[in-house]
C-alpha cells in the first residue's frame, strides 16, 4: 500500500463561498419564519452575488472549482454510484462524478429560488421583491408560489447531499467535509496537485458580481 500524501485541493474563495452560502440559506429560512422580510430580501440578494461569483469561478477559478474539471457524463456518475459500497482509498482531488452533478443541481435550484424571489410579493408583510414592478400581479403570484415550491426542492436536495456525505463516511471511510473546512486532503498516489489561483482573482470576481446585482436591483 502506498502512503497517502496530503494535498491542498480547495482554495479559500471556494471554501468561503460554500460555508457563507450555507449560513445565508439558513438565515433566509429564519427570516421567513420570523417575518423579517426586508432582511429576507437582503439575504436573497447576497445569495445571488455568491451564485454569480460561483458561476464565473467555475470557469476562471482553481482547477478543482472549474466545471470542466469535475462535471462528467451522467453515465460516469451512475457508474460511480454503483461502487459506493466498495471500501477503497480516496483518489478524488475534488468533486467526484456524482458529486459534480449534485453541485450543479443545487446551484440551479438556488438560482431559480433567488430569481423567483426577485419578482415575488408578500401581501401579509406588505413587502415585495425588488423587481416585482416588472411583472403583473398574476405573474408575481405564480412566481411567489414557485418560490415556495423550489425551497421545498432545495430542502430535499440538501437532505440528499448530507445523506450522501454520511454514506461516503460510513461505507467508504471518506471524510468529504474536512477538506472543505481545511482545504487539505490525503490522497493516494500517483498525485497531480491541482492548480489553485490567487485569491485576488476571487476578490475581483465577487466585486463584479456585487456591482452587477446592485445595478440589477437599482436600475431595473
Amino acid at each position: 500500500m502506498s502512503e497517502a500524501t496530503k494535498v491542498r485541493i480547495w482554495d479559500i474563495p471556494t471554501r468561503l463561498f460554500h460555508w457563507t452560502l450555507v449560513l445565508l440559506v439558513c438565515f433566509s429560512w429564519l427570516t421567513v419564519q420570523m417575518f423579517w422580510m426586508q432582511l429576507h430580501y437582503l439575504s436573497g440578494e447576497a445569495i445571488l452575488v455568491l451564485l454569480l461569483f460561483r458561476i464565473v469561478w467555475g470557469f476562471v477559478g482553481s482547477d478543482t472549482s472549474r466545471f470542466g474539471r469535475f462535471l462528467k457524463s451522467p453515465f460516469a456518475a451512475i457508474a460511480h454510484l454503483r461502487h459506493i459500497r466498495r471500501r477503497e482509498p480516496d483518489t478524488e482531488l475534488g468533486h467526484n462524478a456524482a458529486g459534480g452533478w449534485m453541485v450543479l443541481g443545487l446551484l440551479g435550484l438556488l438560482l431559480l429560488q433567488v430569481g423567483t424571489g426577485l419578482f415575488s410579493s408578500d401581501d401579509d408583510a406588505a413587502v415585495e421583491g425588488p423587481l416585482r414592478h416588472l411583472v403583473g400581479s398574476g405573474a408575481s403570484a405564480f412566481l411567489t408560489d414557485l418560490h415556495g415550491f423550489v425551497f421545498t426542492a432545495i430542502q430535499i436536495a440538501v437532505v440528499l447531499h448530507v445523506g450522501a456525505l454520511l454514506l461516503y463516511f460510513v461505507l467508504k471511510g471518506h471524510n468529504l467535509v474536512r477538506p472543505m473546512i481545511t482545504g487539505w486532503k490525503s490522497i493516494e498516489p500517483p498525485i497531480e496537485a491541482p492548480r489553485l489561483v490567487s485569491p485576488v482573482r476571487a476578490v475581483i470576481v465577487v466585486s463584479a458580481a456585487a456591482v452587477a446585482v446592485a445595478a440589477l436591483i437599482r436600475y431595473l
